[in-house]
C-alpha cells in the first residue's frame, strides 16, 4: 500500500498543498512551524478519521474557513481509490470514494491504512490510561475498520447510560425515581452488548500484539529490561485468565457480555451514588511493563521512548502480516532518538513500502532512508 497524492485545502496552516508521491521513502525538509507535520497529519485523518494531535476536528480547519479538505490516492494490490474527506466545523463531515458520496465518514476506513510515530507517543507511556485506550481502539479499527462503529456505539450508550445515573439516584432529589431505575437495566443490557464487543476485540488485539511490541523493545533496547504489556479490566479478577493473553484463548464476547451484567449489577448501588458508570471498557487500562514494574514512574526518559517505539513498530508488525503494508509516517522523530533507536527505527523504515519522513534538517534522516525530497518552506512544498 501506498500514497501516490496526497491534496490539502484550508487544512491547518495549509491554504493549498498538493502532492505527488512515490513509494519508497519520502522526505518533507523544513523548518520548524512550516506546516510539515500538517500534511502528516492529514494523511493519519483519512486512515482513523482523528488527529494523533488534536481531539476535535475544529483545530484542523484553517483559521477564517468554514471547512477544509483533504484527498489522496491509495494504490493497494495494483488497484487505487480516491478519497476525500471534507471537514466541517459544526456539522457532521462528508466523504467520497472515487468521487461518489458515501453513508458516513467511517465507510472510508481501511482504504489507507497508517501507522504513525510521532513526539507525541512519549503520553503513550507517560500520559494518562484514556492514552493508551486510545491507542488500542485506534489500532484495532486499523486492523478491522468495523470496530469504528462498535466503539461509536458503545460512547453513545455510555454517555446515555451516565446521563441515565445521575437522574436516578438521589442526588437531585433526594429519593431514588422507580421508573429510571427500570429504564436503567435496558442501558445495562446495551452497555454490556457493546462493551463486551469492544472489550472481546481489545483482549484479541493485546494477545497479538504482545509478542511484536516484546521483541521490538529488544531491538531498540537490548541492554534495558524486557518489555510486556498487558490487559487491565475492570472485570478484574472475574476475566477468565487465558484471555488477552498470547497464545490464550480467543476472548468470547458473549461470555463477556455475562461478566459485565453481574458486574454493573453488583456496582448499581455505588453507581447511583457516585453518577457515573464504574465498569466497562471505559475504565480499563493497557499496562506497560518493564521488568517487573509498571512503565509509567518507573521508566528513564530513553526507556520511555522506547517503548513508545516499541509500541509503534510492534503495530506495524503486525498490520503488515495480516493484510500488506500500512504506510509508515514518522513526524520528525530522528531528531529525539539516540544512535541506537535511529539505527533500529531506520532498519525497519527503509524495508517499508512507503515512509513519509519529516524532519527539521537533512542530517536528522539516516542515509539509508534518501528518497524523493520535499522542501517545505514560506507556504509550500516543492520537490527538491
Amino acid at each position: 500500500m501506498y500514497l501516490r497524492h496526497l491534496q490539502v485545502t484550508d487544512f491547518r496552516s495549509w491554504p493549498q498543498a498538493d502532492l505527488a508521491l512515490e513509494p519508497g521513502p519520502v522526505v518533507l525538509v523544513g523548518q520548524n512551524g512550516r506546516g510539515k507535520t500538517n500534511l502528516l497529519e492529514a494523511i493519519g485523518y483519512v486512515a482513523t478519521l482523528g488527529s494523533h494531535r488534536v481531539a476535535t476536528d475544529a483545530p484542523l480547519i484553517r483559521h477564517g474557513c468554514e471547512r477544509a479538505l483533504v484527498r489522496v490516492a491509495v494504490v493497494n494490490d495494483d488497484r487505487e481509490l480516491t478519497v476525500e474527506l471534507e471537514i466541517t466545523a459544526g456539522r457532521a463531515n462528508r466523504a467520497r470514494v472515487n468521487r461518489g458520496a458515501v453513508g458516513k465518514p467511517r465507510d472510508v476506513l481501511g482504504i489507507l491504512r497508517t501507522v504513525l510515530f510521532s513526539p507525541e507517543d512519549l503520553a503513550l507511556v507517560r500520559g494518562d490510561p484514556s492514552e493508551r485506550r486510545r491507542f488500542m481502539d485506534e489500532l484495532l479499527v486499523l486492523r478491522a475498520p468495523r470496530y469504528a462503529g462498535v466503539r461509536a456505539d458503545y460512547e453513545k450508550v455510555l454517555k446515555q447510560r451516565n446521563a441515565l445515573l445521575k437522574t436516578a439516584g438521589k442526588r437531585r432529589t433526594g429519593k431514588e425515581d422507580p421508573y429510571a431505575l427500570s429504564t436503567l437495566d435496558v442501558w445495562d443490557d446495551h452497555l454490556s452488548v457493546a462493551g463486551a464487543q469492544l472489550l472481546a476485540a481489545r483482549l484479541n488485539l493485546i494477545a497479538d500484539l504482545g509478542p511484536y511490541a516484546a521483541e521490538a523493545y529488544m531491538g531498540v533496547a537490548p541492554d534495558s529490561r524486557p518489555a510486556s504489556i498487558a490487559y487491565k479490566s475492570s472485570l478484574g479478577e472475574a476475566l477468565p485468565p487465558g484471555y488477552g493473553v498470547a497464545g490464550g484463548e480467543p476472548a468470547d464476547a458473549e461470555v463477556l457480555r455475562e461478566l459485565l451484567l453481574k458486574a454493573l449489577a453488583d456496582v448499581r448501588r455505588n453507581e447511583l451514588e457516585r453518577g457515573i458508570s464504574l465498569v466497562g471498557p471505559h475504565r480499563d487500562e493497557l499496562e506497560l511493563i518493564l521488568g517487573e514494574a509498571p512503565a509509567k514512574g518507573y521508566a528513564s526518559h530513553g526507556e520511555s521512548w522506547s517503548f513508545a517505539l516499541a509500541l509503534r513498530l510492534g503495530s506495524y508488525e503486525l498490520l503488515r502480516g495480516e493484510a500488506g503494508e500500512p504506510v509508515l509516517l514518522l513526524d520528525d522523530v530522528f531528531a529525539e532518538l539516540d544512535r541506537k533507536r535511529r539505527a533500529r527505527l531506520a532498519e525497519v523504515a527503509a524495508g517499508a513500502e512507503q515512509v513519509l519522513i519529516t524532519a527539521a534538517v537533512d542530517e536528522d534522516v539516516p542515509s539509508e532512508l534518501a528518497g524523493s525530497r520535499f522542501v517545505v518552506a514560506d507556504g509550500e512544498v516543492n520537490r527538491a
